[in-house]
């Protein structure tokens, strides 16, 4: 074997390059490997909901002046279909220039992988892992391509969305039974940088301001999302008018339309010696409230101070990994379980859940300490 690299990042989506930049800026030399080859084209055609803390931690990695097109949120509005009650939380009570944006994944990570490149780090494109396992004192990483190679390093960081071939088992999972239709809209009314989550007895609809029109994520049981999903446009428009109601007016045109199952998976930072998952790898959840990928790109910020501040020796060790995996579990797991709690607390047509729906919204609005407290963590995680 070669002798041991510091850091292997395995993965150069966002959340991989954001851990590879914040190592970078702290003076460490971390390897990425990205599985697919440099010139194929970034296919990923989500929207992303970033937070406000989430644009701090890109603009103190240079990222944020790198993209154009982040459409920012003001204001999230909230209610239930059906039912008195509804909450607004507010970019100005928080004393904040927005709430947080909306942008393309591919704005996003072609900024990323720029950025890569004028730091330095070391990006290797073709280079799919295999497996990856903690021996002795490193872990070893085996990598698939037109001659399989074995790369050891003090500590693996594992960032591929937890697509691996390796990929434990969950902790905790759930299947919600829900698949979310995605898309592109525009309404007869401008959106004013307001964002809206609605629900609904067979599961939330989000739709978020982007550019001139609004992302939209609507979620159903699996069926009733695939029937929606191959209507003509006119019926598709109009249905989902009925279900969101007429705050936007009427809907005038829909295109990138897709889909895809939800569900909960949490497997934890912690995967062995010298061996870390962070990002999706660690936790998969329900796009409500958005908190998913924001939580990954706390992994990551967080792992490369955790590596800042351990001495090269014991880079990977068990006392490193400990504390980080502690610190992680503190943020992740209560946004989990209040994201979690929204799922099933809403998506129900159960007569009494929904008239204590519109009592807690209700109350959520009567009181700015609760919105405030709702808002930062929301924004900002365990440090709200």
């Amino acid at each position: 074997m070669n002798q041991p690299e510091q850091i292997v990042i395995v993965g150069a989506g966002p959340v991989g390059a954001v851990c590879a930049l914040a190592l970078k800026q702290a003076g460490l030399d971390p390897l990425v490997l990205e599985a697919r080859a440099e010139d194929a084209p970034i296919s990923d055609r989500r929207t992303l909901a970033l937070s406000y803390g989430s644009r701090l931690l890109l603009e103190r990695l240079g990222i944020w002046a790198r993209l154009r097109e982040a459409t920012p949120i003001t204001q999230i509005h909230i209610s239930h279909r059906g039912g008195l009650g509804r909450a607004l939380l507010s970019a100005r009570e928080e004393k904040l220039p927005a709430l947080g944006y909306v942008l393309s994944y591919g704005e996003l990570a072609q900024a990323l992988t720029g950025a890569l490149q004028h730091c330095g780090v070391r990006l290797r494109f073709g280079a799919p892992l295999r497996y990856a396992e903690a021996r002795g004192d490193v872990a070893e990483l085996l990598l698939e391509g037109a001659a399989s190679e074995i790369l050891p390093a003090r500590l693996a960081v594992i960032a591929d969305g937890g697509r691996g071939k390796d990929a434990p088992p969950a902790k905790w999972s759930r299947d919600y039974a829900q698949v979310a239709v995605v898309a592109e809209v525009k309404s007869e009314l401008p959106h004013r940088n307001l964002a809206y989550e609605r629900f609904t007895p067979n599961g939330p609809i989000a739709l978020l301001p982007h550019g001139d029109g609004y992302a939209l994520v609507w979620v159903n049981a699996p069926d009733e999302a695939a029937r929606i999903a191959q209507l003509e446009d006119d019926a598709f428009l109009a249905e989902l008018h009925r279900q969101f109601g007429n705050r936007q007016g009427r809907f005038l045109a829909v295109q990138a339309r897709g889909r895809f199952p939800l569900k909960l998976d949490y497997r934890g930072t912690a995967a062995g010696p010298h061996l870390v998952r962070i990002g999706n790898a660690s936790q998969t959840l329900h796009p409500v409230a958005g908190q998913g990928f924001n939580l990954g790109l706390r992994d990551a910020w967080e792992l490369a101070q955790s590596c800042a501040e351990t001495a090269p020796e014991a880079l990977g060790g068990a006392a490193q990994l400990a504390r980080f995996a502690a610190g992680r579990r503190r943020d992740a797991l209560p946004g989990i379980g209040f994201t979690d709690f929204l799922v099933r607390a809403f998506s129900t047509a159960n007569p009494l859940a929904h008239h204590l729906r519109g009592l807690g919204l209700m109350a959520l609005q009567a009181s700015p300490p609760a919105r405030h407290f709702v808002a930062r963590r929301m924004l900002f995680g365990k440090n709200g």
